[in-house]
This record gives C-alpha cells, sequence and structure tokens, in this order.
C-alpha cells in the first residue's frame, strides 16, 4: 500500500471524534494535512473545522470523500449508519475502511458493505487528539496483512491499541471511552472540593489532572494491582484512610460499576 506521507485518507462524520482523530494524525508529524478530506452534515461547520487544523480538504458530500480517499474512516453516527452506507455502498467497492461507529463490530456492518471491502472496526477515545489515546481494535477483521500493519502503524503514532474479540468490544469500548467522562466527573468534584477550602479554580484543576495522569503513569510503568497503590499511599490512622473509608460510606465503588452497568445492559 501507499507510504503513509503519500496516503490519502477520508472521513465521514467530522464530529469531535472523527476531527479528533485527524488532529491526531496531524499531531504524529507523520501526515499531512493536505492527504486528508473530510464531510460532515453541516458542510460551514465541517469546513471551518478543517481550516483550523491546518487546511484539511473539505467536501460537502460522502461521496467526493469517497472519491478522493484510499482509506476511509467512518465517523458517523450510529443512527445513521445504514441510510449513510446504503447511498455509499458500490463506491466503496475495494476500499479499506476503519469505523468507529458505536455499537456496530465487524458481523453487523459487514452485511451493509461491499463483499471485496477491507473493514477494521475500533473504538477510540478522546485523549486520541493529543497523541494519548486508546484504540479498542476489535480483533475480527477482513484486512490484509499489509493493510493492517499500515492501519495500526497510523492507529499507534496517537494511542495505545488494544486488541478485543468481537463480545468484549462494547465493555472495553465503556472503559476507554465512556469512562473518561466518569474520570472528567471525579476531575471536576476533586477540584470543586479543592475550591471549598481555598484553592483558585486553575490550581484546582491542574493539581487533580496532575495526581490522574500521574498515577495512571505509575499503574502503567509498575503494573501493581490498583489496591496495593492505594493501600501505599494509606497510612495507619491517616487523612487519606480517612477519605477512602468516606468514599466507600458512600457507596463510590457501587456507584461505578451501576454507571458501567446502566449502558452495557442498555
Amino acid at each position: 500500500m501507499t507510504e503513509i506521507r503519500n496516503l490519502k485518507i477520508g472521513f465521514i462524520g467530522f464530529g469531535n471524534m472523527g476531527s479528533g482523530i485527524a488532529e491526531g494524525m496531524l499531531g504524529s508529524g507523520r501526515i499531512a494535512a493536505v492527504q486528508l478530506y473530510a464531510c460532515g452534515a453541516h458542510f460551514e461547520k465541517c469546513e471551518k473545522r478543517c481550516a483550523e487544523l491546518g487546511g484539511i480538504n473539505a467536501r460537502k458530500t460522502p461521496e467526493e470523500v469517497v472519491q478522493e480517499a484510499e482509506l476511509l474512516f467512518l465517523c458517523v453516527k450510529p443512527n445513521l449508519a445504514e441510510s449513510v452506507l446504503s447511498s455509499l455502498k458500490e463506491r466503496l467497492s475495494g476500499k479499506v475502511i476503519v469505523s468507529i461507529i458505536w455499537g456496530y463490530e465487524f458481523d453487523r456492518l459487514s452485511v451493509l458493505l461491499p463483499a471485496d471491502v477491507q473493514l477494521l472496526c475500533t473504538c477510540p477515545n478522546t485523549p486520541v487528539s493529543i497523541g494519548r489515546g486508546i484504540f479498542v481494535v476489535e480483533r475480527k477483521h477482513s484486512l490484509r496483512d499489509a493493510e493492517f500493519m499500515e492501519v495500526t502503524d497510523i492507529l499507534s503514532a496517537m494511542s495505545t491499541i488494544v486488541m478485543a474479540e468481537t463480545a468484549q468490544m462494547g465493555i472495553a469500548g465503556i472503559l476507554s471511552s465512556c469512562g473518561a467522562a466518569f474520570a472528567d466527573l471525579f476531575m471536576e468534584a476533586l477540584a470543586d472540593a479543592g475550591v471549598m477550602y481555598g484553592l483558585p479554580r486553575k490550581t484546582a484543576y491542574a493539581l487533580s489532572a496532575g495526581m490522574l495522569e500521574g498515577t495512571a503513569a505509575m499503574q502503567e510503568a509498575t503494573r501493581l494491582h490498583p489496591g496495593v497503590m492505594k493501600d501505599a499511599v494509606c497510612s495507619p490512622g491517616g487523612a487519606t484512610i480517612r477519605g477512602v473509608a468516606k468514599l466507600e460510606e458512600k457507596a463510590f465503588r457501587s456507584a461505578v460499576l451501576s454507571a458501567v452497568q446502566a449502558i452495557q445492559e442498555d
């Protein structure tokens, strides 16, 4: 397949996640804006975002993007997937497609596409835009080896790739994608507590965000069980264990489990 710097990549759907992936690609320094093509539900909004990202080629219709690009990122909302693909189906023959459509794993999506499409289903999270994200990638796919290597090379430049079996795609996506909102909520609540006790808002956010980033990096580096890391911070009779006890009293863990369950069983 074409070298990354010559590869033409298209985005069908250019909302927060689609444009975030494009931003991550550009931030990697391995892909130029001129190689990217995008269309969205509202052309003016898409055109403005493309300009903000350094001159991505905005197009008015998905058909134009398909005509220009060799590798397509399918980033439409789940409720639009069938209608968009039915209008494009014949034009997609032979294309390499990376889908980020929530709830559409390989078997469900492939029946909407020509038989010769090379399809990879994924679930990214928003930090891909700054090169610190996660792409959950379904193990079942139809990419040839060379295309799979090139696509994962592109994705790995802005994210950690986690392979998942089809049955695990939903829960893996909840942890990596929806879980970011839970972390944001915790970060905001912790910062609110800091403000309540006199910290400037900016300082409170810097402390809570830095703490989350450092703790996550430490777990990733050491692979210690989170409980072991928690225990190391909790001195006997100390301040931290009193705070942990209050979180347990308020069913902190149960609330997290219930939040995941609410999404998984929807």
